[in-house]
């Protein structure tokens, strides 16, 4: 008798139990279709899928047309980098010397032709592989760099980030223009016979061992500011390695503002060279670049302003453009700019 009365309490139970989740389902269910289209959709129509840093940046990014100003015009630069033919069927190096000081449109030459016959359309087309090498090439080492020193010294801190940050001070004194005019002088000097990717190698060694410093001090700041929190220390508690905890939680976490910073200095970095070529112990002809154009074109400025004008013109278009970009970019993943 016992028994029996405890099965049919059991199966009671069991029934209020389901009729209790049937209940809950159905006023889920009800509330889901009470929502609006604009509740539900989220992040390019997922339903209640979290977005990350990145996916909020990039919603924030293509909605500023500055930022697709900016994206056209560093296509544009880097498909001329990489490819000048599809711009210009003209040799760069071929001068002419019977219509030197053309001006543009004369004699088929759009920008005209310098003091020594050479094409200035075709040779500001091809410095802008010189140009635009230098910058990426030397934001990838500033960044490699002092970014690895930056997480060092922020993660293990004590005697080491002392020791990293004293070091990181001294270069950081040094103005970067001012040392790679004493390297390029000094240590690294280029002349005619120098092929073009070792000069270009050089400045962008130079520019990067002067250029790191600020990517280093802004990484460890970053670090320091993510270690503390709670998923870093669980991840200690869990066990995980130092080399697990750096690249796969304070790492994602800390590079937002040195993308942003790294994304900047890449046109200060393309201005940079420029300076050098122009001083005349950056890149050297025969290499071209806007740097040794805009040198070349003082020559004449007074009497052939176009020489000058033109390679000037782009320089300043594509420092413009990373510059635009990385505010864009710094804009959109600091919450408090928008």
């Amino acid at each position: 008798m016992t028994d029996n009365t405890s099965a049919g309490e059991a199966r009671q139970y069991a029934a209020a139990e389901a009729r209790r989740r049937q209940s809950e389902a159905g006023e889920e269910l009800a509330t889901r279709e009470a929502r609006t289209p604009e509740m539900l959709r989220l992040d390019g129509g997922a339903v209640d899928k979290p977005r990350s840093l990145a996916s909020d940046a990039w919603r924030e990014m293509r909605r500023r047309p500055m930022f697709w100003f900016a994206l056209a015009l560093i296509v544009l630069f880097i498909v001329m980098a990489v490819a000048p033919g599809l711009f210009t069927s003209i040799d760069p190096h071929e001068a002419i010397l019977r219509e030197a000081r053309s001006k543009p449109g004369e004699n088929g030459a759009v920008f005209g032709r310098d003091i020594q016959g050479y094409d200035i359309y075709a040779r500001t087309i091809y410095g802008a592989r010189a140009s635009i090498m230098v910058g990426i090439l030397t934001t990838i080492g500033t960044t490699l760099l002092g970014g690895i020193i930056g997480i060092a010294a922020g993660f293990y801190g004590g005697w080491f980030d002392a020791l990293l940050s004293r070091v990181t001070d001294m270069f950081f004194a040094l103005p970067m223009l001012l040392g790679g005019i004493i390297l390029m002088t000094s240590v690294f000097p280029n002349t005619s016979e120098t092929s073009f990717f070792a000069v270009v190698l050089k400045v962008v060694l130079v520019l990067t061992i002067f250029g790191w410093p600020p990517i280093a001090r802004l990484m460890r700041s970053a670090v320091l500011q993510v270690k503390p929190q709670e998923y870093v220390q669980a991840a200690r508690a869990l066990g995980a390695s130092p080399w697990r905890i750096i690249v796969s939680h304070i790492l994602p976490n800390a590079m937002a503002p040195v993308l942003v910073v790294a994304t900047i200095n890449l046109g200060v970095y393309i201005a940079a060279e420029a300076t050098l070529s122009f001083l005349g112990i950056g890149l050297v002809p025969p290499a071209i670049s806007w740097g040794v154009a805009i040198s070349d074109a003082t020559k004449a400025i007074r009497t052939l302003p176009h020489i000058l004008f033109f390679p000037s013109l782009f320089l300043s278009l594509t420092v413009l453009a990373f510059i635009l970009m990385g505010d864009v970019i710094r804009d959109a993943f600091d919450p408090k700019q928008r």
